[in-house]
Order: structure tokens, then sequence, then C-alpha cells
């Protein structure tokens, strides 16, 4: 009778794996779905918004941040501008091959063998700095992907980069929250406000640490706030460790 109703027991703890197993998978499944659904309206309404935001920070950034006392100021400030526009004009496209994107860092990166002082490094540091938000974009909008497939080795990960874009993130609980929030639907600040029981400058400060990390995305000015790939995906890779230890 015992070991009748041990292995009874047995079998309905293996389909409760089972159906936790299916759970899972549903609902990754419908994450991927909305994501995809939220992604392909943002590329289909918004490009002309997102190109129009990333030549706004062109002008601002080149404005504030080259250096201001230097013979070459205006002709440089134009060179720069014109390759960063040539570039944030991608965003408007369905796929952007790795090779245009190679060809446009080089074409940057070239500029400092023909360019004559030390301080064309600050320069160019920034036009870099703003070619990199770019490509963070693209990737984030899921039209722009170099490392599909590819596993990164542990030893070659770069330390800093890694908890800039990822750890620091996720290390305050309003942010996970908020990133466990808009991993199933889209959510208006309001909304958000409620959830994290934050009021103006608290939550927007975390929403903005979010937002600079690639890790969500503000449909428009006052629009609602929904995860990207790269959050999606982050989220589906802490959410595999935790269940890989608590099994």
């Amino acid at each position: 009778m015992n070991k009748n109703t041990d292995s009874e027991i047995n079998d309905i703890k293996e389909k409760l794996d089972e159906i936790q197993k299916d759970m899972r998978v549903f609902i990754e499944d419908s994450n991927r779905e909305h994501l995809e659904t939220i992604l392909a309206f943002v590329r289909n309404d918004y490009s002309n918004v997102l190109e129009k935001h990333l030549v706004n920070d062109i002008k601002s950034g080149l404005a504030k941040n080259m250096v201001k006392k230097c013979d070459k100021l205006g002709e440089c400030r134009s060179t720069l501008t014109s390759m960063l526009h040539k570039n944030a004009s991608l965003i408007k496209q369905d796929s952007v091959d790795s090779e245009i994107i190679d060809k446009n860092r080089m074409e940057i990166k070239n500029l400092r063998n023909v360019l004559p002082y030390k301080k064309c490094d600050i320069c160019l540091s920034e036009a870099g700095d703003l070619f990199k938000k770019q490509v963070n974009l693209m990737q984030s909008m899921r039209i722009y992907d170099t490392k599909k497939d590819k596993k990164q080795d542990i030893s070659e990960l770069p330390t800093q980069a890694v908890v800039d874009d990822v750890l620091e993130s996720l290390c305050h609980t309003k942010r996970f929250e908020i990133l466990k929030a808009v991993s199933g639907q889209s959510m208006s600040f309001s909304a958000l406000s409620k959830l994290t029981d934050l009021r103006g400058g608290n939550l927007l400060f975390h929403l903005q640490k979010l937002t600079d990390s690639g890790m969500i995305i503000q449909r428009h000015e006052r629009g609602d706030y929904m995860i990207t790939s790269k959050g999606f995906k982050v989220m589906e890779g802490i959410g595999g460790i935790y269940s890989s230890l608590n099994p």
C-alpha cells in the first residue's frame, strides 16, 4: 500500500513538473509575441520619430561636448554630423546589415589618422558614444543583431560594460519590479507609479536608468513604457538562472 502511494505521489510530482514547464514556455512565448507586436508597431509608426530623436541627440551631444577652442571645430562638426546622420537613418529599415554598421564605425575611427591634435580624441570619443547609442537602439528594436547563437566566453566578458549595461539596471528592487511588469505589457507612467509606490522624479530616475541602459523604451513623449529586446533577453536569462537554482 505504501509503495503504491509513493508511486502515485511521484507520478503526481512528475505531472506537476511537466505542467509548470509547459506554463513557463507558454508565458515566455506569450511575452515574445507581445514584444514582437509592440516592436513591429513602433517600427512602422515611429521610425521617423526615432530618427528625429537620434538627429537631435547628435546635435546636442556634439554642441555640448566637442572642444570649443579649435580652428577645425566647424569642419569636424560638419563631418561628424554627416557621418552620424547617415548611420541614424538606418533606424527606418526593417533590417540592418552588420557590414554597414562596421563600415560606418570604421569611417569615424579612421578620422583619427588625418586629424592633427591630441584634443581630437575628445571629439571622436563623443562621436563614438553617439554612434554606440544609435546601434544600441537598433539592437533594442531588433533590426540589428550580430550575436545570434553566440555565447560570450566568461573570461572575455568586459567587466565594466557588463556592470554598466546589465547589472546596474537590475541591482535595485524598484527597477527590477518595473522590468518584470513591462515584460508582459506596456505600462504608463501612472501605472508604474502605482505599482512601485514611487512618485515624480523618484520614478523618473529609475525609468531613465533603464532607458539609458537600453532595457526599456518609451513609445513617444509621455507615452507608455515597454521592454526592449535587450531587456527581455536579460529577464529571460534571470528567469532561467533563478529556475535552475530553485528547481
